[in-house]
C-alpha cells in the first residue's frame, strides 16, 4: 500500500487539489486540471533544463580534461541562476530593418511547440498530462512547427547569414523528419494504436521472467531506435549535426541577430526539443515507465522514466563531446541514401516479426531483413573506388 501511494503521489496530490473545488461547474474543474498539468510539466522540465545546462558543461569539461563551472555556488551548481540573470538584464537588440513582429514571435513559437510536444508523453503510471488517442500524431504535428519558427527567425532578422542558417536548418530538419516518422510506424503498426499510453502498455511483462517486452530488444526495434535517436540528434540541432550553428561558416545561423532573453528562449527550446525526442524514444522503444526487471517494480514508475531519459540525455552530451561537426552534404546524403531506406526496412522487418507471432522464427527473419538491407546499403555507399587518390602539394 505504501509503495502504491509513493508511485501515485502526484496523482493523489492533484485529485486533492481538485477536491478543493468541490461544487464548482465541470468546466472550472477541467480548466483547473489542465492548468495543474501544465504547471507540473513546466516545473519539471524547467528544473531539468537548469540542471542539464550545468551538468552538460561539467560532463564536457570532464571529457575534454578541463575545468567546468566551479565558481558560482557550491561546485558551480548555481551557474544556471547566474546565466538566467545575465540573459534577463542583457539588452535586447533588434536590427533596424528587421521585421520586428516576426523577429519577436519566432522564439515564442519555437518554445511553445516543444512544450506542447511534452504534454502527450506518459511520465509514469496514470501520469500522462494530456492523454489523447492520437498522441503520437499530435507530437509530430506540433513538432513540425519548429521548422516554421526557424524560418521566421531567419527571415525576420533580415540578415543573409541568418537566412542561410535558417534554410540549412530547414533542409536538414525536413530530410530527417522522414526517417524519424518512419521509424515510429513499426511500433504503431505492431501495437495498432497512436496512443502513447497504449504503446507503453504493450511493452509490459517479461519473457522468461527476466527479459522485458520492450521493443528495443527485437531486431527491428533496436534498429528503429538507433535510427530514431540519430534523427532526434538532427532535429534537436545537436552535435555532430549542428549545421545551422556552424560558427566558422554562418556565425550562429538563424539566431545570429538574437540577444538577451530571446536568445535564451531559443536555447531553452533546443533543450526542450531534446527532452521531447528522448521522452518519445523512451515511450516507443524502452518500455516507458516500466521497470527493466520484475524484482525492481517496487521503484516508482516515474523514477524509471526519468532514469531512462537521463541516460539518453547523457548520450546526447557524450556525442557532443566526442564527435566533430559533419559536412552539410554528408549529412543530407546520409539521410536520403541510408537512413530512409533503413527506416523502410524496419517497417518490413516489424511486419515479418508480427506475422510470425512474435516468436523465435519472426525474430530471426526480422534480423535477416535488417542485416541484408544494411549490408546492401553499405556496399552502395562505399565510395573508396569512386575517387582517385588525392595528392597534396605545399608551397616551399
Amino acid at each position: 500500500m505504501t509503495g502504491e501511494l509513493v508511485d501515485q503521489i502526484f496523482v493523489v496530490a492533484k485529485h486533492w487539489l481538485l477536491s478543493l473545488l468541490g461544487g464548482s461547474p465541470d468546466w472550472v474543474i477541467q480548466i483547473a486540471s489542465s492548468l495543474l498539468n501544465i504547471a507540473a510539466v513546466l516545473g519539471a522540465f524547467l528544473t531539468l533544463f537548469a540542471l542539464i545546462s550545468v551538468l552538460e558543461r561539467k560532463i564536457l569539461a570532464r571529457i575534454q580534461n578541463r575545468y567546468g563551472p566551479n565558481r558560482v555556488g557550491p561546485f558551480g551548481l548555481l551557474q544556471p541562476v547566474a546565466d538566467g540573470i545575465k540573459m534577463l538584464i542583457k539588452e535586447d537588440i533588434v536590427p533596424l530593418r528587421a521585421d520586428k513582429v516576426v523577429h519577436f514571435l519566432a522564439p515564442i513559437m519555437m518554445v511553445a511547440s516543444t512544450i506542447l510536444a511534452l504534454g502527450v508523453i506518459p511520465y509514469g503510471r496514470n501520469m500522462t498530462p494530456f492523454a489523447i488517442d492520437g498522441g503520437i500524431l499530435f507530437f509530430f504535428a506540433v513538432g513540425s512547427a519548429t521548422e516554421l519558427a526557424v524560418f521566421m527567425a531567419g527571415w525576420g532578422s533580415n540578415n543573409k547569414f541568418s537566412m542561410l542558417g535558417a534554410m540549412r536548418a530547414i533542409a536538414q530538419m525536413v530530410s530527417y523528419e522522414l526517417p524519424l516518422i518512419l521509424t515510429v510506424l513499426p511500433v504503431v503498426m505492431v501495437v495498432g494504436s497512436l496512443s502513447p499510453d497504449a504503446i507503453v502498455a504493450a511493452q509490459s511483462g517479461y519473457r522468461f521472467g527476466a527479459v522485458p517486452h520492450w521493443f528495443v530488444v527485437t531486431p527491428w526495434g533496436a534498429t528503429a531506435f538507433l535510427l530514431f535517436f540519430v534523427s532526434g540528434l538532427v532535429e534537436s540541432n545537436r552535435t555532430p549535426f549542428d549545421m545551422p550553428e556552424g560558427e566558422s561558416e554562418i556565425v550562429a545561423g538563424h539566431m545570429t541577430e538574437y540577444s538577451g532573453f530571446k536568445y535564451a528562449t531559443f536555447f531553452m527550446a533546443e533543450y526542450f526539443g531534446m527532452f521531447a525526442v528522448s521522452g518519445l524514444a523512451v515511450t516507443l522503444f524502452l518500455g516507458g515507465w516500466h521497470a527493466p526487471m520484475r524484482w525492481l517494480e517496487f521503484v516508482p514508475s516515474y523514477v524509471w522514466f526519468f532514469a531512462k531519459l537521463s541516460v539518453l540525455l547523457f548520450v546526447f552530451i557524450w556525442i557532443r563531446g566526442t564527435l566533430p561537426r559533419m559536412r552539410i552534404d554528408h549529412v543530407m546524403g546520409f539521410a536520403w541514401k541510408f537512413m530512409l531506406p533503413m527506416a523502410f526496412a524496419c517497417i518490413l522487418a516489424a511486419a515479418v516479426w508480427h506475422y510470425q507471432a512474435h516468436g523465435l522464427a519472426g525474430w530471426l527473419w526480422s534480423l535477416g531483413v535488417v542485416v541484408i538491407v544494411y549490408f546492401g546499403l553499405s556496399r552502395l555507399a562505399d565510395t573508396k573506388k569512386k575517387f582517385a587518390p588525392r595528392t597534396y602539394r605545399f608551397a616551399e
